[in-house]
């Protein structure tokens, strides 16, 4: 047996055994909430939230101003190009918005924590995208593109780090659990 198929046989053992013990998985639902909850409570969460609501006000600035502006100077092709990212730029930057507003109502006691675990909440795996598709995009468009891009990421990693993952086991011991994966490590 692999490692691969080792972890897989693990995983159903422990599904099973969460599926046995109805407790197991309530306490492991009352963990994941009080993780929600404790984050939507945190620094953290406030300067990620002030962050995404600030660059989604630039940037709506920007395509109001001095980005439609830039886009009228461009060449057909380019002005083609700058709308399709500027939209690509938006629709990023209402999910990041989106899924912040969830974690705000979440704080502020409008949702619980379990109504946010909803998958409708949940972010979609960005697809990497190629440099912007025109040479003549301006400067200004693609250094909004940077910054919601690596916003969306942080944001995505925290969504799937609260909502999808494992949730830990209240119970369980991160000693005695690092042992037994490095003596079956050992043992293949």
């Amino acid at each position: 047996m692999d490692q691969r198929d080792f972890r897989v046989t693990m995983s159903m053992v422990e599904l099973m055994a969460t599926e046995d013990d109805p407790a197991q998985d309530q306490a492991a639902k009352a963990s994941r909430a009080g993780e929600i909850r404790d984050f939507a409570r945190s620094e953290l969460f406030e300067r990620t939230f002030q962050e995404g609501m600030e660059l989604v006000e630039e940037t709506a600035a920007y395509l109001d101003g001095e980005g439609r502006r830039d886009s009228k100077l461009l060449s057909r092709a380019a002005a083609l190009a700058y709308a399709g990212e500027s939209m690509r730029l938006t629709t990023r930057l209402m999910q990041v918005a989106s899924w912040l507003l969830v974690q705000r109502a979440v704080r502020e006691g409008e949702m619980t924590p379990e109504a946010a675990c909803d998958p409708r909440y949940r972010l979609s795996e960005r697809k990497i995208e190629a440099d912007p598709g025109h040479p003549e995009i301006p400067i200004a468009l693609v250094e909004y593109i940077v910054r919601a891009e690596k916003l969306y990421d942080r944001v995505l990693y925290l969504d799937r780090r609260m909502y999808l993952d494992d949730a830990p086991d209240p119970d369980a011991n991160p000693v005695l659990s690092q042992m037994g994966l490095l003596e079956a490590a050992f043992r293949e």
